[in-house]
Protein backbone atom coordinates (compact mmCIF):
# COMPACT_ATOMS: atom_id res chain seq x y z
CA UNK A 1 0.00 0.00 0.00
CA UNK A 2 1.06 3.52 -0.62
CA UNK A 3 0.32 6.47 1.01
CA UNK A 4 -1.65 8.82 -1.71
CA UNK A 5 -4.03 11.35 -1.54
CA UNK A 6 -4.73 13.15 2.18
CA UNK A 7 -2.30 12.87 4.80
CA UNK A 8 -3.17 9.29 6.60
CA UNK A 9 -5.08 7.86 3.83
CA UNK A 10 -3.87 4.76 1.85
CA UNK A 11 -5.42 2.88 -0.86
CA UNK A 12 -6.74 0.47 -1.43
CA UNK A 13 -9.62 1.47 1.90
CA UNK A 14 -12.78 1.50 2.88
CA UNK A 15 -14.12 4.88 2.33
CA UNK A 16 -17.55 6.29 3.28
CA UNK A 17 -19.16 8.69 0.73
CA UNK A 18 -22.31 10.86 1.85
CA UNK A 19 -24.45 12.56 -0.80
CA UNK A 20 -27.46 14.53 0.67
CA UNK A 21 -30.70 15.93 -1.26
CA UNK A 22 -34.36 16.40 -0.80
CA UNK A 23 -35.76 12.57 -0.11
CA UNK A 24 -38.07 12.25 -3.54
CA UNK A 25 -38.26 8.91 -5.26
CA UNK A 26 -35.26 7.81 -7.20
CA UNK A 27 -32.63 9.96 -4.92
CA UNK A 28 -30.92 7.07 -3.33
CA UNK A 29 -30.20 4.62 -7.12
CA UNK A 30 -29.50 8.42 -8.37
CA UNK A 31 -26.62 8.42 -5.65
CA UNK A 32 -25.81 4.98 -5.49
CA UNK A 33 -26.01 4.65 -9.90
CA UNK A 34 -22.84 7.64 -10.30
CA UNK A 35 -20.94 5.79 -7.08
CA UNK A 36 -21.18 2.86 -9.24
CA UNK A 37 -19.85 4.06 -12.54
CA UNK A 38 -16.81 4.84 -10.45
CA UNK A 39 -16.42 2.00 -8.41
CA UNK A 40 -18.13 -1.11 -10.38
CA UNK A 41 -17.47 -4.07 -7.51
CA UNK A 42 -20.23 -2.45 -5.38
CA UNK A 43 -22.26 -4.25 -2.86
CA UNK A 44 -25.80 -3.73 -1.94
CA UNK A 45 -25.21 -3.77 2.07
CA UNK A 46 -22.64 -0.79 1.20
CA UNK A 47 -25.38 1.61 1.49
CA UNK A 48 -27.33 3.26 4.53
CA UNK A 49 -29.98 5.49 4.12
CA UNK A 50 -31.43 8.15 6.57
CA UNK A 51 -34.19 10.24 6.31
CA UNK A 52 -34.36 14.02 8.52
CA UNK A 53 -36.40 14.36 11.17
CA UNK A 54 -39.59 16.36 9.05
CA UNK A 55 -38.48 13.57 6.54
CA UNK A 56 -37.60 16.26 3.59
CA UNK A 57 -33.87 15.19 3.42
CA UNK A 58 -32.17 12.00 2.50
CA UNK A 59 -28.54 11.34 3.41
CA UNK A 60 -27.29 8.33 1.66
CA UNK A 61 -24.02 6.90 2.49
CA UNK A 62 -22.10 4.65 0.03
CA UNK A 63 -19.11 2.88 1.49
CA UNK A 64 -16.58 1.69 -1.01
CA UNK A 65 -13.35 0.28 -1.39
CA UNK A 66 -11.24 3.23 -2.50
CA UNK A 67 -8.46 2.86 -4.98
CA UNK A 68 -7.17 6.04 -5.77
CA UNK A 69 -7.36 10.16 -4.56
CA UNK A 70 -8.46 10.07 -8.54
CA UNK A 71 -11.11 7.42 -8.16
CA UNK A 72 -12.71 9.44 -4.57
CA UNK A 73 -12.13 13.10 -6.87
CA UNK A 74 -13.81 11.75 -9.69
CA UNK A 75 -16.71 10.55 -7.55
CA UNK A 76 -17.34 14.28 -5.42
CA UNK A 77 -17.20 15.75 -9.09
CA UNK A 78 -19.80 13.93 -10.37
CA UNK A 79 -21.89 13.78 -6.95
CA UNK A 80 -21.35 17.74 -6.27
CA UNK A 81 -22.57 18.85 -10.13
CA UNK A 82 -25.69 16.60 -10.25
CA UNK A 83 -28.45 18.85 -9.54
CA UNK A 84 -30.46 16.85 -6.99
CA UNK A 85 -27.49 16.32 -4.22
CA UNK A 86 -27.47 19.49 -2.07
CA UNK A 87 -24.10 18.22 -0.13
CA UNK A 88 -21.60 15.58 -0.63
CA UNK A 89 -19.10 15.07 2.21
Amino acid sequence: MSLLGEPGLCFPCSFPIKAMGRAEEGFDLMILGIVRRHSPGLGETAVKIRLSTGGRYMAVTVTIEAMSQGQLDAIYRELSSHERVIMAL
